[in-house]
């Protein structure tokens, strides 16, 4: 199961990073609790323990298909609006799209960006992909999946 994936909880390793005197042994003995699995392994995974298909989560996400497999593969790396778009394509709750985000290494949706707390919002209502966009234009805020000017927009908010 994909919450398997560390032993150690997290707050322990936190605990224990600040109470290290050396940060050199503590990256050392705690190397493997250090690692987390890529994106592609994540997600196939998640399709694994939800019993679904690749394929259907690409098309529920609205991604191309070929680029979708390729994210699926570890060929492509996703930006953070993909990421978004496969958390609708997996009709992904809010904590599994943040999860998505922490594994793909991207920031994880925070409420205080009007963007991110529309987004949040569509999550936290199982809202389908094309829901979400719509909320997003009436609300006049970049669509996910828009491009690099998404990315310039959201990060000015």
């Amino acid at each position: 199961m994909i919450e398997q994936i560390n032993q150690v909880r997290t707050s322990t390793l936190f605990r224990l990073l600040f109470k290290t005197s050396n940060i050199k042994k503590f990256m050392e003995k705690n190397t493997d609790e250090m690692q987390l699995p890529s994106f592609s392994e994540y997600i196939s995974r998640l399709c694994a323990d939800r019993g679904e298909v690749p394929e259907k989560v690409i098309k529920r996400a609205n991604i191309e298909r070929s680029f979708g497999h390729q994210l699926f593969k570890g060929t492509k790396k996703p930006s953070r609006d993909t990421v978004l778009q496969l958390a609708f394509g997996f009709v992904a709750d809010v904590d599994t799209a943040q999860k998505l985000l922490k594994y793909a290494r991207m920031s994880t949706l925070y409420p205080r960006v009007k963007r991110d707390a529309a987004i949040l919002y569509c999550l936290h209502n199982r809202f389908t992909i094309m829901e979400a966009q719509n909320v997003l234009h009436d609300m006049k805020l970049p669509l996910i999946g828009g491009g690099k000017q998404n990315e310039r927009c959201e990060s000015s908010r």
